[in-house]
């Protein structure tokens, strides 16, 4: 992910309307962090500062402290490893569909590697950072944060396998992302939000693929979340 994925949404989105007014509000009436962080929705306990993971579709919170947050899931979809390696790949359209980017740059490029100017946020409250991204195709797609205000750390990974073995049109995907904010309210808001935020961004590069490609070969299964090591 070049972009934590944040931007223009074609519909309203409730829970993501009220990360925006939380943290406008917030912002506004110098609300302390703990109190703009006291409800996390979905029955997500917030024990404080630390490392959640979310396992398929749900978050779980391991030992050990830090601010680093970490989302991983895997997923049987109905389009080819070529096909989502080139809407994964190609970042200079990411401010056309991924949520809430403004603008997606790219300021260099060779066949394995990318840089990207990326703007990310809600008006008033934009940000910009330079993403480097490394490509293996049509398996790997992967990008890391550098010179942000908004971020001491993102990683982003898209991990792209063979699917049905009796349909080459699917692929198996591995996606990861860690990330920590450098405000610490942005950290709260992300533990009440990250689930919906990721949801809404994973989804976007599947309507992309959509627009794209067409409908997924297997739309009865797709989407289907998978253990690891599934094939």
């Amino acid at each position: 992910m070049a972009a934590l994925g944040v931007l223009r949404c074609s519909k309203p989105c409730t829970k993501l309307d009220g990360f925006r007014g939380l943290a406008m509000v917030s912002a506004r009436n110098k609300v302390p962090c703990d109190a703009a962080a006291s409800h996390v929705p979905g029955g997500i306990s917030q024990h404080g500062s630390g490392v959640w993971v979310r396992t398929f579709f749900r978050l779980v919170k391991p030992s050990g402290g830090g601010n680093t947050l970490h989302y991983s899931e895997r997923k049987l979809l109905g389009y080819s490893a070529d096909q989502m390696f080139e809407v994964v790949s190609r970042v200079e359209f990411y401010r056309d569909f991924v949520p809430w980017c403004t603008q997606s740059r790219v300021t260099a490029r060779s066949p394995k590697a990318l840089t990207a100017y990326m703007q990310v946020g809600f008006p008033p409250i934009v940000e910009s950072y330079v993403s480097h991204v490394t490509m293996v195709r049509p398996t790997l797609v992967k990008s890391v944060c550098s010179d942000g205000r908004l971020f001491n750390h993102l990683e982003t990974i898209w991990r792209f396998e063979p699917g049905l073995e009796d349909n080459p049109k699917t692929c198996t995907l591995d996606f990861k992302v860690s990330f920590e904010f450098r405000s610490r309210l942005h950290s709260h808001l992300a533990h009440m939000f990250l689930d919906e935020v990721v949801r809404q961004m994973t989804r976007a590069f599947l309507n992309r693929a959509a627009t794209l490609y067409g409908k997924q070969s297997i739309p009865g299964r797709s989407g289907k979340v998978l253990p690891s090591g599934a094939p």
